[in-house]
């Protein structure tokens, strides 16, 4: 096994390296920073977008505003000193939801744990304002769903209905409510994954959890070990497209002194998370964070970043964060964009149907290959959408599927 693997970064932008530079940088490495060529011939435009995109310019305009030093214009500073400040306004906003959330679940004895949102930004770096979220995460026992539905519907909250074929017990594992006047989405979560997985029970992660203080009523989120292959698996289903889940990561394995002083073994999460994929998974992240973000990386997890699967997810996983290309269970579907009707669009059309659909199988256990193989004959929403059917001709979707598919993927519209 080859033991100086390196990702080729090559086909990275330079304003992203510089972009990886700033969020790495401390205080020892600003005049290290301030002579580095990256700073030359820099599309700043182009860099915003990076940072934007990726969900770290409150990291970056905190780095930028410790330097303290010319090093970028003026207007990139304003641009990104009024995103943090956006940022800052929105996650005070959610937090406030939060605690209100949290009590009157409490109230009326519903358990819920948060799963990201300002309470994991507290976490991991000391500061709701450096993290970005754009919405709340609740989890809660099955048998409370409907409970829990009913008190955000008389808060005021619109559920988000599902698709016809969407069955929520199989193709699903949260619901979807939207404040209409607040602007504030928020999801119950009976499962931390899309089914088949394997993962604790509710009982086991609210036996571990922890409590935050970062409102004046106590409330939940999972504990250490726990967030740490819920955020890897996360990131992974998502191909890691946004660097916000890497840093994350980082700050996990930063704190790990706290981690290895804990009773628990880490082969016990790794049985429930998962199970044989977590050391996939977790290969995958910890190649990407060491190389993108230089995390250190102690000689008990070497042996992870040595996986030829690991290694090859972690480069394949370049792919979608160079292209900031959004990837999920649903990603079969990129051909909803339109590509004029051309073969030379179709080509590429379904070239990156299948480059994404081939990282989804790879980064899957058995079980969920054969699920997500049959999953991919099942009729999704965007079908619906191509062709509207009355329900006693639903059934029809399952052998139209395959034409409107191909359909989309010329991009034409029924």
């Amino acid at each position: 096994m080859d033991n100086n693997f390196k990702l080729d970064l090559g086909t990275l932008p330079k304003e992203f390296s510089l972009l990886l530079e700033i969020i790495k940088m401390e205080n020892e490495d600003y005049l290290r920073l301030k002579n580095n060529e990256l700073f030359t011939n820099i599309d700043w435009e182009k860099f915003l977008k990076l940072a934007i995109h990726h969900r770290v310019y409150p990291l970056i305009y905190s780095k930028l505003k410790k330097a303290g030093e010319n090093w970028v214009p003026s207007e990139v500073i304003k641009t990104l000193n009024l995103e943090y400040k956006k940022n800052t306004f929105q996650m005070l906003h959610l937090s406030g939801e939060m605690e209100k959330i949290n009590k009157l679940f409490v109230e009326n004895q519903i358990r819920l744990l948060f799963l990201k949102g300002p309470v994991v930004a507290a976490d991991l770096y000391g500061d709701i304002s450096l993290r970005t979220s754009k919405d709340l995460d609740i989890l809660v026992p099955i048998p409370d769903l409907k409970r829990a539905s009913e008190l955000l519907l008389n808060l005021g909250y619109e559920k988000v209905k599902l698709a016809p074929f969407e069955i929520w017990k199989w193709r699903n594992h949260h619901e979807t409510y939207i404040h209409p006047q607040k602007k504030i989405n928020i999801e119950i979560h009976w499962g931390l994954h899309p089914r088949p997985t394997i993962e604790p029970s509710f009982n086991d992660l609210w036996e571990r959890k922890r409590i935050s203080s970062l409102t004046n009523y106590p409330l939940y989120f999972l504990g250490e070990m726990d967030l740490y292959f819920y955020l890897i698996a996360h990131g992974a289903r998502h191909g890691w497209f946004r660097l916000r889940w890497l840093s994350d990561i980082d700050r996990i394995i930063r704190k790990r002194v706290d981690i290895e002083k804990s009773n628990v073994k880490k082969e016990n999460f790794e049985q429930y998370h998962l199970g044989k994929q977590a050391s996939l998974l977790e290969g995958q992240a910890l190649i990407l964070t060491s190389q993108l973000l230089n995390t250190p990386i102690n000689e008990e997890n070497k042996i992870l970043t040595e996986g030829r699967r690991s290694r090859k997810l972690a480069q394949n996983a370049l792919y979608y964060i160079r292209e900031m290309t959004p990837l999920s269970s649903t990603s079969s579907e990129i051909g909803s964009l339109k590509f004029m009707g051309s073969l030379l669009s179709l080509k590429s059309n379904l070239q990156k149907s299948y480059f994404i659909n081939r990282y989804l199988f790879e980064s899957k256990s058995q079980i969920q290959r054969f699920f997500y193989i049959l999953n991919l004959f099942y009729p999704k929403s965007a079908d619906v959408e191509t062709l509207v059917l009355p329900n006693y001709l639903h059934f029809l979707y399952f052998p139209l599927r395959p034409i409107l598919w191909a359909w989309r993927k010329l991009g034409k519209q029924a």
